[in-house]
């Protein structure tokens, strides 16, 4: 509906002196397509909007995809031609296949985007995956809008959590990434019980700090060992990493003395009654418990801050027109610190998108206490009951088909939520094939697919869609229709939940399209063919829907 959103604004921009106009849609369709309220008007034109809108109507002129225009009210209400709507999206979606959707907007341009960055000291918990399938998603989103994405991942591997797996791991050759967690939390409790061995972890960050170069070697190896299980797992989901950035390389490089030396010469650079260097961010409009970020230790080995102050600086140099991280909403107040800090030398921060938990029927989940669910056994799990819920239904299940349903009633349950709320997962709802779900949607593919293939593999290479009479059949090609500007705001807000409530919307009319419309049994050759064209225009969307989202459509369920 876009371009006829576009031609509207413009036919009112010549007869009304403003830089921005809003379209509605109208909450019942017997109202019109779109609504212009006329309101904002009043104080330009100094009239009032119902007689704005009347004069309005009388002027408006060569739109002739619009059928007719009703006033209501302060409203001007547009009914558009039906015909020329399904005609214009179907042979759209036709014409531009994969790539219906974009705007072409990132051409020439590039994009940062760092997600995920969990620290390399245990597999990945299930709470930690939707900063990947969200950052995964706006990837996706990006290049779809052709930009050159670039996908980043932080390595934390010098902090005290990675020491503590080192100082486990010593005198093991036969350490594995399964083994991870299990020495992490162990040597978490032990340094409960003996405060010696926290001196032994700091003695290696130390080391580490001063150039130590077996210092160096024994964290690489267990970060290094981490790192390949944590994004073995990812890349099972689809997700993938451009650039791995190590904290480690920003200390020996001697990137963090220089930005002390430089915020030292701003005057904000302070020690505090510990003798940790901090930064005042005084002017900055932060809490009052958050006026300083703390640097260093007392000891003047850096902290984590400090490192990421150097990272993102490196980040910022690249000059990408689109530059994101993705933060859990626990991080927004340390990320208004680094953007005040990275403001104090002179630099943009990146845009941060911030995203709420997710959580099981027993809570929250926390790695250090060992109290999680492991996102690889809940993969795993996933697709042992996706196989027998199909199996249920069909006697057998493909693995493969399985598989597919499995991951993408995890992502969908997860990404359908809005970024700032949480979601909390429930087995049964994510993977019913009714409803707003992944295998709904894909239900909805494979159903369509079924319709091509009884329909002996060829379709028409054109229709009289003029054809095309029934209110749903328009209801469902409007939904079509609205897809690309689903994509833009979803690519404007980082959101992908906007996506997949867009395609929920187009599954849910082909849903009722399809029981009330026949297609191969349409008693007109003409319909059956305008009506298979649509089938296969939504098939199309749902696709390039599901791909934004990282869920494979399935031929067959």
């Amino acid at each position: 509906m876009e371009i006829y959103r576009q031609a509207i604004a413009e036919a009112v921009k010549q007869l009304i002196p403003v830089d921005e106009i809003t379209l509605e849609v109208p909450p019942d369709p017997k109202l019109g397509d779109l609504a212009l309220p006329c309101f904002p008007f009043a104080a330009i034109l100094r009239k009032n909007p119902a007689a704005i809108a009347a004069d309005l109507k009388d002027k408006i002129g060569g739109l002739d995809f619009v059928d007719r225009i009703d006033v209501v009210g302060a409203y001007l209400n547009f009914f558009l031609d039906r015909e020329t709507v399904i005609r214009d999206t179907i042979e759209a979606i036709r014409s531009k296949g994969g790539a219906y959707g974009s705007s072409g907007r990132g051409r020439g341009k590039k994009a940062l985007i760092e997600h995920t960055s969990i620290n390399p000291n245990a597999s990945p918990h299930v709470g930690r995956a939707r900063n990947a399938l969200i950052g995964d998603s706006i990837v996706r989103l990006m290049r779809f809008e052709g930009y050159d994405v670039c996908v980043h991942y932080f390595v934390n591997d010098i902090g005290k959590q990675i020491a503590m797996l080192v100082l486990g791991a010593e005198g093991r050759d036969d350490v594995t990434f399964g083994d991870l967690l299990d020495i992490y939390v162990d040597v978490n409790n032990r340094i409960k019980d003996d405060p010696r061995l926290e001196a032994e972890v700091f003695e290696l960050l130390h080391r580490l700090e001063r150039g130590d170069k077996d210092a160096l070697e024994r964290f690489r190896r267990v970060v290094d060992i981490c790192i390949e299980g944590q994004t073995r797992i990812f890349s099972e989901l689809g997700i993938y990493y451009d650039v791995f950035k190590h904290e480690s390389d920003y200390v020996a490089s001697g990137a963090t003395d220089e930005i002390l030396q430089r915020l030292e010469a701003t005057g904000r650079l302070e020690r505090d009654v510990e003798g940790r260097f901090v930064l005042n961010l005084d002017g900055y409009n932060l809490p009052s418990r958050a006026p300083y970020v703390v640097l260093t230790r007392a000891d003047g080995t850096s902290l984590y801050p400090l490192r990421d102050i150097a990272y993102t600086i490196d980040k910022v140099k690249t000059e990408s027109e689109v530059n994101i991280v993705v933060l859990g909403e626990d991080q927004k107040l340390y990320h208004q610190q680094v953007s005040a800090a990275l403001d104090i030398l002179g630099y943009k921060a990146p845009v941060s998108v911030h995203y709420s938990f997710v959580l099981l029927p027993d809570g929250k989940m926390s790695t250090r206490q060992g109290t999680v669910v492991l996102l690889e056994d809940f993969m795993r799990e996933a697709v042992a009951k996706a196989t027998e819920e199909m199996a249920k239904r069909h006697g057998e299940a493909d693995p493969d088909t399985a598989k597919a349903v499995a991951y993408g009633a995890v992502k969908y349950a997860i990404l359908k939520v809005a970024n700032e709320r949480n979601v909390t997962f429930d087995w049964s709802s994510a993977l019913s094939f009714e409803g707003d779900t992944g295998p709904y949607l894909q239900y909805c593919h494979a159903r369509i697919n079924s319709i091509m293939r009884r329909a002996g593999g060829e379709l028409p290479s054109s229709a009289d869609f003029s054809r095309l009479t029934e209110d749903i059949e328009y209801e469902l090609v409007k939904e079509l229709a609205g897809f690309p500007t689903a994509v833009s705001k979803a690519v404007d807000e980082f959101s992908p939940h906007v996506v997949a409530n867009s395609i929920y919307r187009v599954a849910k009319a082909f849903s009722t399209f399809y029981n009330q419309c026949p297609v191969l049994n349409a008693e007109d050759p003409e319909v059956r063919d305008a009506r298979l064209l649509l089938s296969t225009a939504v098939k199309q969307v749902l696709a390039n829907g599901m791909a934004l989202l990282g869920i494979d459509p399935v031929e067959s369920m």
